[in-house]
């Protein structure tokens, strides 16, 4: 019988991180956005849009790998509890990660608003219309679904630290292989 894996493979390590920080830029992006005018808020919010965009290209190609790559069972001591909320807390971010960019980029085809992909390409717009009032609906689930993010970013942080230092087991060391693995 094989052996059960340690640690996810390479590729889902790049894929994870990259989205990771990706999204984590994100929220510096539109932050600084927030505190800008004129150009530069310009220019952030478009950097933004085509970052937003590559977070769901990478997010669709995780998906993929996830699919071919089956997770990695947690320990079995694990209650059902734990197991439940941490599939689930995947699960949303998928969720997330695939909703958060597939509004923008429809409030930006609502709006009829170009969207340049890091000024390489202009990325094409959906054909839907609607205008102002359909992108501020759209806006709405946008903004909405950023802050189940930002819930889902700590539960997960928090549950990898406690699995690393109540649990003691090697569930962080899964995603972060420089750590040395416990017995």
């Amino acid at each position: 019988m094989a052996e059960p894996r340690s640690r996810y493979s390479t590729v889902s390590l790049i894929l994870h991180w990259t989205i990771a920080v990706a999204v984590l830029t994100q929220i510096g992006l539109i932050m600084a956005r927030d505190a800008t005018q004129g150009e530069a808020a310009r220019q952030l919010l478009q950097t933004h849009k085509a970052l937003g965009l590559t977070i769901l290209v990478l997010t669709l190609a995780r998906l993929g790998w996830r699919l071919a790559n089956p997770l990695i069972a947690l320990p079995s001591g694990t209650p059902t509890w734990e197991r439940i909320l941490s599939r689930g807390t995947q699960f949303l971010f998928y969720a997330v990660l695939l909703i958060l960019p597939l509004t923008g980029w429809l409030a930006s085809s609502a709006a009829a608003r170009e969207i340049s992909w890091f000024g390489l390409f202009d990325w094409p717009l959906l054909p839907i219309g609607g205008g102002r009032e359909v992108a501020g609906r759209f806006m709405d689930v946008h903004e909405m679904v950023v802050k189940l993010l930002y819930l889902l970013i700590v539960l997960h942080v928090a549950g990898a630290l406690k699995h690393h230092f109540i649990n003691r087991d090697n569930v962080l060391r899964r995603m972060l292989p420089f750590i040395a693995p416990r017995p």
